[in-house]
């Protein structure tokens, strides 16, 4: 391996190093600690800064189990991204008295899953794809059960534990039948082979779809998520949902178009079935939720079933949509629970009802949570409208008007319970509405950088563009 090749690494050798650094500060005494966050802060940006380094071409390492190229660099790029805002907001979590002493395991578990999507979106193999996924897996649990304080907390732990090893089994078992059919698990030669083994390989496709179902909470593989989201530290429900799907669904699209393009009449069929069972079941039970926590799980899980619209699309249209509302979706649902967090950590409230009368308070924490949720709803002109509609644009053509029309009717009912809390902060009544905030820097430049994202990727064509010549 020479310096080019150590080049195209630079992501995980960085993050390596990261995790050592995270490891030794943990066994350092506690003033050390105190410093701790903004120096990981400003050590993890610097390495979100080198990924956007350009590349020359492309490269394979590691006898093929390891693959690099301008569209696995942007999607790494794009996880980066949404962790640093999300270190950003979690620092306020991490600087109160009862979490300080574990800053450093934090940062290491966290750092340690990343590390895993990174393998996982990079893998040549299933066999590389399963090893990331399970480094990706297993100190999620950890972190799900970080508060040993709450009962809850474990019990989301053992939950996101068990269901995770079902999920494992059944992707497992997929794989098997795929090493049956094609006697390698390779991509490039599985991709060359063409369509084999019949209805045999289209059970082994099923099975890793249903796999992978369990970390995108597609229906019915989402059971787990609204308790474990209720349960987890606040900061790590923020990382499931925006920072866990994203590498989730980047791995999903690039196995389906690159390894799986001969079976696309089946994935796509798959799709459009998990697509509409998803944001329907989502909707229904989203509408009933008081807690602000499970009110976020089954709007990710609603979230999860337009993202599935993109896949019925097995066309290059279908890769940019769904890259493109991905990015839209992180920031939307970052600044989201940035405000929750900022609200929580103040309080400790996580009801819808007490958000009453919270314009009154804090006027920019409301209209910056308006936007975000609007975002969600896909409501102009902020950027989550343009995602929704390249997505329902990328079904559209494929001819599947009766599944768009599912779709929009799925999104008017999501923006009437995404209004319940716009009404809870601007209109319901509240005699004692919880008092102003005062913004830590932290803080204040996470919602910037949401904000940001919210408002100005709808209307710059070019990051569209740009997504377009990385898929080619």
């Amino acid at each position: 391996m020479n310096w080019d090749q150590l080049f195209f690494l630079r992501h995980e050798i960085l993050l390596s190093l990261l995790i050592v650094f995270e490891l030794v500060a943990d066994l350092s005494d506690s003033s050390a600690r105190q410093s701790l966050v903004n120096t990981t802060i400003v050590l993890f940006a610097g390495l979100t800064v080198a990924g956007f380094i350009p590349l020359a071409n492309e490269a394979s390492l590691f006898g093929g189990m390891y693959a690099s190229d301008d569209l696995r660099i942007l999607l790494k790029n794009i996880l980066n991204v949404s962790t640093l805002v999300f270190l950003l907001q979690s620092a306020g979590w991490l600087n109160q008295s009862q979490n300080s002493y574990k800053t450093g395991s934090f940062y290491l578990l966290l750092f340690s899953t990343l590390l895993g999507m990174y393998l996982m979106i990079c893998a040549g193999d299933f066999i590389m794809l399963y090893l990331g996924l399970e480094l990706a897996t297993i100190p999620l649990t950890l972190l799900a059960a970080y508060d040993h304080n709450l009962r809850r907390s474990a019990e989301a732990g053992i939950k996101l534990l068990m269901s995770s090893a079902v999920s494992s089994a059944v992707m497992l078992f997929g794989l098997s039948l795929m090493y049956g059919i094609y006697g390698s698990l390779h991509f490039s030669e599985m991709s060359q082979q063409g369509a084999m083994g019949g209805s045999l390989g289209v059970l082994a496709l099923t099975f890793f779809i249903a796999g992978l179902g369990f970390k995108l909470s597609l229906v019915p593989f989402h059971l787990w998520t609204a308790d474990v989201y209720e349960g987890s530290p606040l900061p790590v429900t923020m990382y499931f949902s925006v920072v866990s799907k994203g590498a989730a669904l980047f791995t999903l699209m690039l196995v389906l178009y690159r390894v799986f393009g001969q079976f696309t009449g089946v994935w796509s069929l798959l799709s459009y079935a998990l697509a509409v069972l998803t944001m329907l079941i989502g909707n229904l039970f989203a509408l009933r939720q008081k807690n602000l926590k499970r009110f976020m799980a089954f709007s990710s899980i609603t979230q999860a079933g337009f993202m599935m619209l993109g896949f019925v699309n097995p066309e290059a249209l279908g890769m940019n949509t769904i890259i493109y509302f991905m990015l839209i979706y992180s920031f939307s649902n970052l600044a989201v629970f940035g405000v929750l967090s900022i609200i929580h950590n103040r309080y400790g409230k996580e009801q819808i009802e007490d958000l009453n009368g919270f314009y009154k308070t804090n006027p920019g924490l409301s209209l910056i949570l308006l936007l975000a949720l609007f975002s969600l709803a896909g409501i102009p002109p902020v950027a989550g409208f343009f995602g929704k509609f390249f997505l329902f644009t990328a079904a559209a053509s494929r001819g599947l008007y009766f599944l768009v029309l599912i779709a929009v009717l799925n999104a008017t009912i999501s923006l009437y319970y995404y209004l319940l809390v716009v009404k809870a902060m601007f209109i319901n009544p509240n005699d004692q509405p919880l008092p102003a905030v005062t913004l830590t820097g932290a803080e204040r430049l996470a919602l910037v950088l949401c904000v940001l994202g919210i408002v100005v990727i709808g209307f710059m064509s070019s990051i569209y563009g740009y997504i377009q010549t990385v898929v080619g």
